[in-house]
């Protein structure tokens, strides 16, 4: 190919995937990346820059540059019309799945093709997929004799999602299966023929799922083929992540691993059935043992790449457009039928999202805002303005118990379109809601990218009055000394990022709430909050591992615990105060070992490990950290933070709040141990 012509592309679309079509674009001799355009011109400026081409923000921009190839790599819905428009401007096409989301866009991009002369290829990688083209040969040579079924099962997350306008995944209903179903409607089609029929059901998992923005993240399909059926399941809550083909013939059926790169294959034999089961088992083993360690070693050598399929589906499509007669590797009219069963699944899981948005109310009314309203403090909040208010507003990112006097609105704080929405015609604001859980690009969306969406939003609607719930982890407790006491004025944390997203991400949200001079803004910092709904022997007192709670140090560690009903109490009395900054904690002195006989009875048994054991424990695991360039659970510092001798001060809270403790811990402890 070094004496082809040159063919000039361009990139339409920066997200993920981007990535992979450049690594494969890189390896062909006669192609010249001329430049990528993305909306945000920022994110395609980046990978511009990483690449050494161009960047635009319009696809005009791109078509004048003088490109004559163009990847298409944006969400589905824009499939259509930029295929289209590149078409017209002379571009041969290579276009992400699904390739549309109507037959009648795949008929009109067929057309366009016709019409221009060229060649559009959709992005079926699977197909090219060493694993799977090794399967399909497999098949096709008899080794499980007639197929009957094929089951694909995949698991999934996606990219981080780090605040702003929201992604494509959480806009529409169907979108998982746009996404990932297409890939199982192809490979199904590949191996059974021609679909015939799709019976599918989707679900959120509630409690369980892992991303609350993803509506319908649980997946099912009954697909019936020519030659036979096939099951689909795509789950974004199962883990470890999952992306396998079972195949199941009259001889045999084949296991293929896409993940873990290997296929299994279980043989009929003439052999007594137990002694077959234990041979297939035994075989299966070795086979996953031997592929497994070699396919690794083919990787690390660059021989399977990632995304494989994509790279030399990218290649073919590549060597393709030198024929005399150019043909795509995936042909318009080969994906047309896949996008028809793909929006026949699709478009009801568009339309149950649409009316599950609608029981909503669209009238805010209420003058109360409380963020965060599903979690454990807010819960409690919110029970007791219900019982002084007619109506409050909360924003909760999963659905709470329907009550005809709280206005939901659902979404991320995360989102300015939503913090806009529920902040809109307020005149207080309980911002509680935070990320207490996930990855840091969690913390960081859900903690500070939340409040200063939720400050800029009360700015723009001029509500002034602001009660913060921030937290004692953003204070120096290392510099804690044995009989000193911690005041709002004690220096804040200096090194947060090696105590841990949560605290980095409290405290860049509490600077952002006191730089908000122009809101009236009371900010709490309550101690270690327990109560009916919440653990009270919890990592920071105690682990419980088999039969016995493990402590580190002597037990003495006093505790600064904090009745939830208390912390209401302060965060009531914060709504009529004005701006300051209080800390919220119970006078009792609770040490880790009375707790814990307390709460499991005298007869608890407990493990005390010696802080020097746990030192050099630390010492350990941070060297392991560094060699491994990863952050660790446990450095020296953290531990010296999480053991620092640390007594509060809180006559501020009482005197310019008027709080003090009416519950006391005592008396929260057999509430919360009676469920009362």
């Amino acid at each position: 190919m070094n004496n082809s012509p040159k063919f000039r592309v361009g990139l339409i679309g920066t997200g993920y995937v981007s990535k992979f079509h450049i690594l494969a674009l890189r390896r062909l001799a006669n192609v010249q990346l001329v430049g990528v355009c993305d909306l945000d011109l920022a994110r395609a400026q980046v990978v511009a820059k990483e690449v050494g081409c161009r960047s635009f923000g319009s696809v005009n921009e791109l078509f004048d540059a003088g490109v004559d190839v163009v990847h298409i790599l944006t969400p589905p819905a824009s499939h259509a019309p930029l295929t289209i428009q590149a078409l017209e401007r002379g571009c041969h096409v290579l276009v992400e799945k699904p390739l549309a989301t109507s037959v009648e866009d795949c008929d009109r991009i067929a057309e366009a093709a016709t019409k221009a002369n060229r060649v559009v290829c959709v992005n079926h990688s699977l197909l090219r997929d060493p694993f799977v083209v090794r399967a399909l040969e497999m098949v096709r040579a008899g080794a499980v004799g007639d197929i009957l079924a094929v089951d694909y099962f995949r698991s999934s997350d996606y990219p981080p999602y780090l605040g702003g306008p929201l992604p494509p995944q959480y806009r529409d209903g169907g979108y998982p299966f746009r996404d990932l179903g297409v890939h199982a409607l192809y490979l199904l089609q590949a191996f059974l023929g021609e679909i015939e029929d799709v019976q599918a059901q989707f679900r959120n998992a509630g409690k369980l799922s892992i991303d609350p923005n993803l509506r319908f993240d649980e997946w099912r399909a009954l697909v019936r083929c020519a030659k036979g059926t096939g099951q689909i399941q795509l789950s974004w809550n199962v883990k470890p992540i999952q992306n396998q083909l079972f195949i199941q013939g009259t001889k045999g059926t084949l296991r293929v691993d896409l993940f873990s790169m290997f296929i299994a294959h279980r043989k009929n034999t003439p052999l007594p059935k137990a002694i077959e089961r234990a041979a297939n088992a035994i075989d299966e083993g070795r086979t996953i043992c031997t592929q497994v360690t070699g396919n690794v070693m083919r990787f690390l050598r660059g021989k399977l790449m990632p995304y494989h399929g994509l790279q030399i589906l990218v290649e073919d499509f590549y060597q393709g457009l030198l024929s005399p007669l150019p043909q795509p590797p995936i042909s318009v009219a080969s994906a047309r039928q896949v996008v028809d069963w793909t929006e026949r699944v699709a478009r009801p899981a568009d339309e149950a999202k649409h009316q599950w948005q609608v029981q909503f109310p669209t009238n805010l009314t209420a003058p109360i805002l409380v963020t965060g309203a599903g979690g454990f403090i807010g819960r409690h909040l919110l029970k007791r303005l219900l019982e002084q208010h007619d109506r409050i507003r909360v924003l909760v990112r999963r659905e709470i118990p329907a009550d005809s006097r709280i206005e939901v609105v659902v979404g991320d704080l995360g989102d300015p379109a939503v913090v806009e929405r529920a902040v809109a015609g307020t005149e207080i604001v309980y911002h509680v809601g935070a990320a207490m859980s996930g990855s840091r690009e969690d913390f960081e969306r859900g903690t500070v990218v939340g409040t200063r969406n939720v400050i800029e939003s009360m700015r723009r609607h001029q509500v002034r009055r602001l009660v913060y719930v921030s937290s004692l982890s953003v204070l120096h407790a290392a510099a804690a000394k044995p009989g000193g006491k911690m005041r709002e004025d004690w220096p804040l944390e200096p090194r947060a990022g090696e105590r841990g997203a949560y605290t980095q991400t409290k405290l860049a949200a509490e600077q952002l709430v006191r730089q908000a001079t122009d809101l009236q803004a009371v900010i709490l910092r309550p101690g270690q909050v327990f109560g009916p709904g919440a653990p009270v022997l919890t990592g920071a007192v105690a682990r419980y591992v088999k039969g016995r709670y493990v402590i580190l140090g002597d037990g003495q560690l006093v505790l600064p615990l904090v009745y939830v009903e208390d912390v209401v109490d302060a965060i009531l009395l914060a709504a009529q105060c004005k701006p300051g900054l209080f800390h919220i904690v119970d006078k009792g002195h609770w040490t880790q070992e009375k707790l814990i006989h307390q709460v499991a009875g005298e007869n608890a048994k407990i493990v005390k490990i010696p802080f020097p054991v746990v030192y050099l424990l630390a010492v350990g695991i941070e060297l392991l950290g560094k060699v491994l360039k990863r952050s660790v659970p446990l450095t020296r510092y953290r531990l010296k933070s999480a053991l620092a001798p640390i007594a509060f001060d809180c006559a501020a809270a009482e005197k310019e709040l008027g709080w003090k403790p009416r519950s006391g811990v005592e008396e929260g402890l057999k509430r919360t141990c009676t469920g009362g």
